[in-house]
């Protein structure tokens, strides 16, 4: 088992200030730029990093810790966010995940102590029991998903502007 609490909350603790760096101050060409029908752009990607924050990961953490597998998690809607309506700057959505961020992270350190509930189970509603360190690893690996999601869209932007250096640039490799 490579899932060590500390090095997963590195990545959780990075994610915000990375995106916020890495978006801050772009056009919106940039973040709303997308890989065709059905597929997100960048503020998407942060709507849906923002309803993680409040609706699977610490929430189906404590769910691990007080119904153990007697039940299985409540229904997560990984689309949920793409109904909402609401005018929110994408320097406002930065700022709402950094907050809801930091406050998940100080909650996850005050209620896992690695010595005792890493291997606690829980029942996913589609994949059966599932451990907590499974889910600490899983919201890491997302972050660095979604990252590489971001990144991935906005190459694609230039795909065709790049000309026969495509031949030299992975990420525009499928």
């Amino acid at each position: 088992m490579n899932v060590n609490l500390e090095e997963a909350i590195e990545i959780l603790e990075r994610t915000p200030q990375t995106l916020k760096q890495f978006l801050s101050g772009l056009s919106d060409g940039w973040l709303q730029c997308n890989e065709g029908e059905g597929t997100w752009n960048a503020a998407e990607v942060i709507d849906h990093l923002i309803e993680g924050e409040k609706n699977n990961w610490i929430p189906r953490l404590e769910f691990i810790f007080q119904e153990g597998e007697s039940k299985p998690f409540p229904p997560f809607d990984r689309y949920s966010h793409l109904h909402e309506k609401g005018e929110k700057s994408l320097e406002q959505k930065l700022q709402e995940f950094n907050t809801i961020r930091t406050q998940n992270i100080t909650k996850l350190k005050s209620l896992v102590d690695p010595a005792l509930h890493l291997e606690l189970t829980g029942t996913h509603p589609a994949f059966g029991a599932v451990k907590a360190s499974e889910l600490i690893s899983t919201w890491a690996v997302h972050d660095l998903t979604h990252i590489a999601q971001i990144v991935r869209v906005m190459a694609e932007r230039y795909r065709t502007d790049v000309g026969p250096w495509v031949e030299y640039l992975g990420i525009l490799k499928k």
